[in-house]
């Protein structure tokens, strides 16, 4: 009997000590199962947030080039209707002078324009006789010698002369280099104006090509280059009446001569002239050649009309 209850107790305890192994193995593997899985969903949600970072983040990068891009197209609207404005008022002028002498009226347009300046020895005389014939003229100033002559500039604006764009340098092979470089030489120049006459970010939206559009030099660069002159609302202007002041030594009878050759025949004239002097005394014909064009029933103007 005895031994029977020993047998007994023996295999209560060997059954306890089972299910107490089977509890310990299975409470393991319940937290093995635990942290394997927490560090599965802790990686999952480390995954998660770097998922909805990169998501803002290409969410914010494009809409800032949305932005980028809405800004770039309100520029370009801007610079459109502006250029268009200029365009239409610039070619108003040439119709106006045109449909005048159609009807035989007795009206004529003369602008005046000198390229080259500012110089010390010249502008202040073109000045001069400017006032004393109660002329307004267009001077295309280029940017080096503005900031060398600042009081020049700012004397021909405050007398209500017009200031164009000539380019920084003057320098083709600086001017041409390419697009980036041609709208420094612009850009450039009207900081140089605006410092001279005291007028904040100064802009003519008129420039003129060194030595001129129609010449052959440079002639395919600075057909591609008219791109540039629109994106930053620049036009061109040539001329179709001159004395010839830049080409060789003239007397002045001859100079004079030049512009009465180069003026028959026209409603409109843009005149070219030169306020440097190196190679003509060009003030010292001017008054005479204003004469010549008052008495031939030219009404003098500058480019102000072009914005009126």
């Amino acid at each position: 009997m005895a031994k029977s209850q020993g047998r007994v107790r023996r295999s209560t305890w060997l059954l306890t000590s089972l299910i107490l192994i089977f509890l310990c193995v299975f409470s393991c593997m319940t937290l093995v199962y635990y942290y394997v899985n927490t560090i599965k969903l802790a990686n999952i949600n480390e995954q998660l947030k770097n998922d909805i970072d990169t998501f803002n983040n290409i969410k914010a990068n494009n809409q800032s080039e949305l932005d980028h891009l809405s800004v770039m197209y309100k520029e370009v609207e801007d610079v459109d209707v502006s250029l268009k404005e200029v365009k239409e008022s610039y070619f108003k002028l040439a119709k106006e002078a045109d449909e005048r002498a159609r009807s035989g009226a007795n009206f004529k347009v003369c602008y005046l324009t000198f390229d080259d300046g500012p110089t010390s020895k010249v502008t202040p005389k073109v000045l001069d006789v400017l006032e004393k014939e109660n002329v307004k003229a267009t001077f295309f100033v280029v940017g080096k010698h503005v900031k060398e002559h600042p009081e020049i500039v700012k004397r021909a604006y405050e007398e209500g002369h017009f200031i164009a764009n000539h380019g920084y340098s003057h320098n083709n092979r600086l001017l041409y280099k390419d697009d980036e470089s041609f709208c420094n030489e612009i850009l450039c120049t009207d900081e140089e104006i605006s410092k001279a006459i005291g007028v904040s970010n100064y802009c003519s939206h008129v420039f003129r090509f060194p030595n001129g559009f129609a010449s052959s030099n440079y002639k395919y660069k600075k057909k591609n280059i008219v791109n540039v002159l629109k994106k930053i609302n620049y036009v061109y202007v040539d001329w179709n009446c001159l004395n010839k002041d830049s080409e060789q030594k003239y007397s002045n009878y001859q100079l004079l001569n030049n512009l009465k050759n180069s003026a028959k025949g026209k409603e409109t004239l843009v005149v070219l002239m030169h306020d440097t002097g190196d190679v003509n005394k060009t003030y010292d014909v001017l008054q005479d050649s204003i004469k010549y064009l008052k008495a031939q029933g030219y009404v003098f103007k500058n480019f102000y009309e072009l914005f009126t």
